[in-house]
């Protein structure tokens, strides 16, 4: 495992206990941009880093991609104590774990896929103080002989991934992590910190009241992901659609979700015959399959997954440009995590939805099939939400965001069908709305909507016989439209606010709306009929903080980088995410410096990779005549903390031991072409070396000695300096066109050398 010494030693040189206290939000910043090369933290994640590391019980709730994991992993790093994370996936784990160990955070995880050795190595790991990230299945920290062994560990933190299960109310309860508390209770002094995507309010109150969390260490940031476009499509030709929605994203990695295994495989035979680049994942799959399948996605060995919902959470694959529901998601929940798995890089996403009436008669066929009423009733209540999503001929974020509970949101996102789709013209529904709320109203507000329009129907069911409802005024009054109709009248009420849907039992309650609209003080306007516009454009928009690299330079790093990653058994987003590339493509990194400066480069990886990462960067430039652009980021947090002589430190920092060594060697006597030869690189690598030194002030060679190898008359190397005076050292297409291409590029490179250790020492 790689040793957390050298990312401690990083951070300030204080006590853990003072973290704390005084310190916490510097050196959390300070870890953000060394270990993980990044300049700033989202939305909410530094409030709640900084309440976990004053010892706060803590509930994060995060949109998915949001970056919910470096509030458990700053902390560990900062504190320099354990940090155990109940998560409840084997390849969540394992991804999660290696690209800790690709930034040298030493994790850790401990299930049936380790071998007897490595399993035993992790837990003497743990032991000796060594782990600071270990990753257990609620399963597996409930078993006393874990128990023991962190009870001897210095265990400062536990975080509960996927909090939402602990939840009876929440769409994915485990019984296993109700179970937490007790595992909680054999370790004294820990805090706690819970995180979820996908929490109602009510799921959010049963978190906090199981894991003891106050109100005041509650963290909400926003679950919308404005890089993602929404839209619905009429499910007509699902099989052309798909294809064509592929087509808009040649060479890119997407997932298709369908309802049923036999869906998943008809259409990935039939996109396979078709010459795509696809996969099949669902539970018929065996697990060796499965985990292959996920592997060649997650490493960009195939573009398209074909997958049923088992497909997903255990990935965090960055760079998903396009999501496809093939079949109706059965509720909120599901298709809000589907669709979060795109553009967790922060770059545009496109999620598409094709949508049939049809869909709902299988979802509810499997509902009918629940023994238990009021998991029956919870269901129902989820599909209706998940149809008013797919219904509202508004912005689609409204129903998506309120269903979550949130209520400052923007009438129009502009990243949505409805939003920037043609108008869609709406009926008067003043008079069936005034039906069904004068229908709610004399039933006492206890009834659901199936319910209320059986009674505006005329229906003789034993239930609306049995309450009398048959003798209302309201019965028999709505026979103008259909049931699927009202049903759609139903949601819109509740979506628009006129009706309040009790979580529990599905009964419809009345706001002052609804009584504005039943005296007839407010008229009600809605569409009934939904075409779902297909005219509705994906998105082009570029997210504001993204630059456009070269895209050849960009195609040449992402070679390499699949090089690297499949020589590795890595993804390759974790070597660098695409964003990386991108900036690197257009900033052109000529130094160690210069590549701390762009985003998701921090020390770790920059030691394993940014010299041939650099170099590649340098050739192109000199082969296309290109220069490196002024990058304003800082390089590094610590390094804009420090001042004088720390600043010269962190400056040497940056330059490899290589890089001396290879000055050292050039000083020494050996020629540009012996020293090619050692280091088994081109003679402009070697140059590219002796330049990074020059940057950084470290000798390279005396004076004699450059001139004794330059060979050339004092007056052309005087002619030489001044020209570099007037041009710059960056490039030296300039200096050799200045010079009329009297001086070759190997004298210009050594030249330069000699003008920025006139220059700079």
């Amino acid at each position: 495992m790689p040793d957390m010494q050298n990312t401690s030693a990083l951070l300030a040189n204080t006590s853990p206990e003072s973290f704390a206290r005084k310190n916490s939000t510097i050196d959390a910043k300070r870890a953000l941009k060394t270990v993980f090369g990044y300049d700033e933290f989202r939305t909410s994640q530094a409030n709640i880093i900084d309440n976990v590391l004053h010892g706060q019980n803590t509930l994060a709730i995060m949109p998915t991609g949001g970056g919910k994991s470096l509030c458990y992993q700053i902390p560990a790093i900062v504190l320099n104590k354990l940090t155990v994370v109940i998560s409840p996936l084997i390849s969540l784990m394992q991804d999660q774990v290696r690209q800790l160990r690709e930034l040298d955070v030493n994790a850790a995880f401990l299930n049936s896929t380790l071998s007897a050795q490595a399993y035993q190595d992790n837990i003497e790991d743990i032991q000796n103080g060594k782990c600071k990230l270990l990753f257990l299945a609620p399963e597996t920290a409930l078993q006393s002989s874990i128990i023991q062994v962190l009870q001897s560990a210095n265990v400062a933190c536990i975080a509960i991934d996927e909090a939402h299960c602990i939840s009876e109310w929440g769409h994915e309860f485990r019984p296993e992590y109700r179970q937490l508390n007790t595992f909680i209770e054999q370790l004294p002094d820990v805090v706690v910190i819970a995180l979820t995507a996908t929490a109602t309010p009510r799921v959010r109150n049963d978190i906090k009241s199981q894991l003891g969390i106050g109100e005041q260490s509650e963290f909400i940031a926003s679950f919308d992901r404005p890089n993602l476009f929404i839209e619905v499509a009429p499910k007509e030709s699902a099989y052309i659609q798909t294809k064509a929605y592929i087509d808009k994203h040649p060479d890119q990695s997407g997932i298709i979700y369908c309802q049923s295994r036999a869906g998943v495989d008809e259409l990935y035979e039939r996109l396979k015959r078709d010459g795509y680049s696809v996969l099949p994942y669902h539970a018929g799959l065996s697990s060796q399959a499965r985990s292959q399948h996920q592997e060649e996605f997650v490493c960009d060995d195939v573009n398209i997954i074909v997958a049923t919902v088992a497909f997903g959470m255990g990935i965090n694959k960055p760079d998903v440009r396009f999501v496809v529901h093939f079949d109706l998601p059965k509720n909120i929940e599901s298709y809000y995590q589907q669709i979060g798995r795109a553009g967790r890089d922060g770059i545009d996403a496109n999620c598409l939805l094709l949508f049939s009436y049809g869909d709902t008669g299988k979802i509810r066929y499997f509902i009918d099939q629940m023994v238990n009423e009021q998991e029956k009733r919870l269901a129902n209540i989820h599909l209706g939400h998940m149809l008013a999503l797919v219904e509202t001929e508004d912005c689609r974020r409204l129903p998506l965001l309120k269903y979550f509970g949130e209520s400052d949101i923007s009438e129009r996102c502009e990243k949505c069908d409805n939003c920037v789709g043609d108008k869609k013209e709406k009926s008067d529904l003043t008079v069936p709305a005034q039906k069904f709320l004068s229908c709610v109203h004399r039933t006492k507000q206890i009834f659901g909507a199936s319910h209320i329009i059986d009674v505006l129907r005329g229906s003789n069911a034993e239930k609306v016989l049995s309450n009398q409802h048959n003798l209302l005024s309201t019965y028999n009054i709505g026979k103008e439209l259909s049931k699927k109709q009202w049903m759609t009248l139903s949601r819109q009420l509740i979506q628009k606010g006129l009706l309040r849907q009790d979580d529990k039992f599905g009964s419809l309650k009345l706001t002052q709306q609804a009584v504005d609209v039943l005296k007839g003080n407010a008229p009600f306007f809605a569409i009934l009929q939904h075409d779902f516009s297909t005219q509705a454009k994906s998105s082009t928009s570029k997210n504001a903080s993204m630059v456009k690299g070269d895209q050849q330079l960009v195609q040449i790093l992402k070679h390499t980088r699949k090089q690297i990653a499949d020589n590795a058994k890595l993804p390759p987003y974790a070597i660098f995410p695409d964003r990386s590339l991108e900036e690197m493509a257009y900033y052109l990194p000529h130094s160690e410096l210069s590549m701390l400066k762009i985003h998701g480069v921090g020390q770790g990886k920059l030691a394993k990779y940014g010299e041939r990462f650099t170099q590649l960067i340098i050739d192109y430039c000199d082969a296309n005549e290109l220069s490196e652009k002024e990058n304003s980021r800082p390089a590094s947090s610590a390094k804009a903390n420090v001042s004088g002589g720390e600043a010269k430190q962190a400056t040497a920092a940056a330059l490899s031991q290589k890089s001396i060594d290879i000055a050292t060697q050039f000083d020494q006597g050996l020629s540009i072409s012996d020293l090619s030869t050692k280091h088994k690189v081109k003679d402009n690598t070697i140059y590219t070396h002796l330049y990074k030194c020059a940057l950084n002030k470290h000798k390279v060679a005396d004076v004699e000695r450059l001139k004794s190898v330059l060979a050339l008359e004092d007056a052309v190397i005087n002619e030489a300096l001044i020209a570099f005076g007037e041009h710059g050292h960056e490039r030296l297409k300039p200096i050799f066109d200045a010079l009329q291409e009297r001086i070759s590029y190997e004298a210009l490179h050594l030249l330069r050398i000699l003008f920025l250790q006139n220059k700079l020492n």
